[in-house]
């Protein structure tokens, strides 16, 4: 039990910090739990994390500093181009926010705060972002699981 514990604190602050390797964590602890169970649990531990870096995309404006960036037209245009390209295709977004979080490219924690900024709905963000990882521990998990198993 300490162990799955430890999972969802170590994938949670790995979230936020992105040396911490909760990939390497998961291929451990997948000698001890089932894949499965493993995955679930560091999962759930990542999009903890990601929702703060939601949530500090969502509210970046109101920092003097980024407030005074987006003043500019360069980066406005950026920005009202993300946001035609996400606003009005929903099945676009899910999808991009799904690969980055089981791929990992582009970084999911940059996906995660620009989707707080473009006010992603978020639901579709905490959804994709479950699957998505869920799925990148879980084929780390069991790929863990079978180097064990070969080397018992």
């Amino acid at each position: 039990m300490k162990l799955l514990i430890g999972t969802f604190f170590f994938s949670f602050g790995s979230a936020l910090i992105p040396i911490l390797n909760a990939e390497a964590y998961v291929a451990v602890a997948a000698n001890t739990y089932p894949a499965i169970l493993i995955a679930s649990v560091a999962a759930v531990g990542q999009m903890v994390g990601k929702t703060l870096w939601y949530y500090a995309g969502a509210n970046a404006e109101k920092l003097p500093w980024i407030h005074a960036r987006m003043d500019k037209p360069k980066s406005r245009a950026s920005m009202e181009k993300w946001q035609e390209r996400t606003q009005g295709r929903p099945w676009f977004t899910a999808a991009l926010l799904f690969a980055s979080a089981w791929a990992g490219i582009p970084p999911y924690a940059v996906m995660a705060a620009l989707a707080g900024v473009l006010r992603v709905n978020f639901l579709v963000f905490l959804l994709t972002g479950l699957v998505g990882r869920f799925l990148r521990f879980w084929i780390v998990a069991a790929a863990a699981t079978s180097l064990f198993d070969l080397l018992r």
